[in-house]
């Protein structure tokens, strides 16, 4: 019954969720159904907060437990909606509180390092490369079409959250470590970074990378913190916010005004360091 319900719920919402919101909530779903071990329909709130309790036990960060408890939340909001149910079990649910904490990024000296440490690789070297100066989500990066590159103006078309398009730019740098890294692969594919089949690179893929490069450097780095060094050193050469804020992808500029708070705490500890 659970699945049913499910099924619905994504169908009927397949044009307003991006497939990164999809893929989470049906992980976040399937987690709370397995735990709680009801039907949607028998679950009551001490069981979301009995779900919500196991996960901070387990360590989970109060970001990632509330995009879970969003899950949760929106899909018995969908479920009232179609008068599935005559009580929310989650209408009484507070989300965790988040940290008001600023994201990591990668200093120039970092990104050197990152850069050196892949350049006996073609393929690692464009990716780290494209990934730097475009600031991509895993999630578009691995959807790049050969087709959807305007090597003339050195332009990507992105497909990005909700369906939306937008275009990145990249440099002369990185068309050098694209070409080469193209001219040297013998696979055919539509693909601009592909797997042995042909296929789109997936998420793990990359994640695991990122990990055995973290291992070799001593520092950790994660695929998402590439998107922040980039408009972290966007934002240090002064750029307009509204630029950065196109080519992230971001519908809300104060998404984009956290990099001012970024180099402000910056600021403020170099200013520490020489007191």
């Amino acid at each position: 019954m659970n699945l049913e319900v499910q099924r619905s719920f994504f169908n009927d919402h397949q044009a307003r969720f991006s497939s990164e919101t999809i893929r989470s909530y049906q992980i976040s779903l399937r987690q709370f159904f397995s735990f709680c071990n009801k039907n949607y329909n028998e679950v009551r709130a001490a069981d979301v907060r009995a779900w919500l309790a196991s996960l901070e036990e387990k360590s989970l960060k109060p970001r990632s437990i509330h995009l879970k408890l969003s899950a949760l939340k929106s899909f018995y909001n969908y479920c009232m909606e179609e008068n599935m149910l005559k009580k929310d079990p989650t209408l009484t649910i507070q989300p965790p509180k988040i940290d008001d904490s600023l994201p990591r990024y990668l200093s120039k000296r970092q990104v050197a390092l990152l850069q050196e440490l892949t350049k006996g690789d073609r393929r690692d070297r464009a990716l780290i490369e494209t990934f730097y100066v475009t600031g991509v989500r895993v999630s578009e990066l691995i959807n790049i079409r050969l087709e959807d590159i305007k090597w003339d103006m050195r332009q990507i078309w992105i497909k990005g959250k909700g369906k939306k398009v937008r275009f990145v730019l990249f440099t002369n740098e990185c068309e050098v470590r694209l070409k080469a890294y193209l001219h040297e692969r013998e696979i055919q594919s539509d693909y601009l970074f592909c797997n042995r089949k042909g296929g789109a690179l997936s998420r793990v893929f990359i994640e695991k990378k990122f990990t055995a490069f973290s291992d070799k450097l001593g520092f950790k780095i994660v695929p998402h913190m590439m998107r922040h060094t980039f408009a972290t050193h966007l934002t240090e050469k002064n750029m307009d916010f509204s630029y950065i804020q196109e080519l992230l992808g971001h519908s809300n500029i104060n998404s984009t005004r956290v990099y001012t708070r970024l180099m402000d705490n910056a600021r403020k500890k170099q200013y520490d360091r020489y007191r």
